[in-house]
């Protein structure tokens, strides 16, 4: 059974930092593009970071560049997501997913498989 999973979520002041996990099992992803989504109360999916298959081209939305880091360690079957310098607008359920091509892409539906997701909330 292909399982993506998330955590690392939590309640953080504004500021502050959180280092989200997902941990992928099932099949082998290390020829997988991987991706960072996030979706807040009334807003639709969107794009936050990916990184190719070995981890040497990332790709960020612009309103986290600078701030987030995505990283991979494809012997651990694990992506990181660092959020440094969290804003309350960074609130969101965040999602890992898998994509269907090696590279990184910003494009939601290249990807074939999502975890459940882990809730990020930013206080002012």
């Amino acid at each position: 059974q292909v399982q993506l999973v998330e955590s690392g979520g939590g309640l953080v002041q504004a500021g502050g930092s959180l280092r989200l996990s997902c941990q992928t099992s099932g099949r082998t992803f290390s020829n997988d593009g991987m991706g960072w989504f996030r979706q807040a109360p009334g807003n639709e999916r969107e794009f936050v970071a990916a990184i190719s298959w070995d981890g040497g081209t990332t790709a960020y939305a612009a309103s986290v560049e600078g701030r987030f880091t995505i990283s991979r360690r494809n012997a651990e079957n694990t992506v990181y997501l660092q959020m440094n310098i969290l804003k309350p607008e960074d609130t969101a359920v965040y999602y890992c997913a898998a994509a269907a091509v090696g590279g990184p892409t910003r494009n939601q539906y290249r990807y074939k498989n999502w975890g459940r997701g882990t809730q990020v909330t930013v206080s002012s």
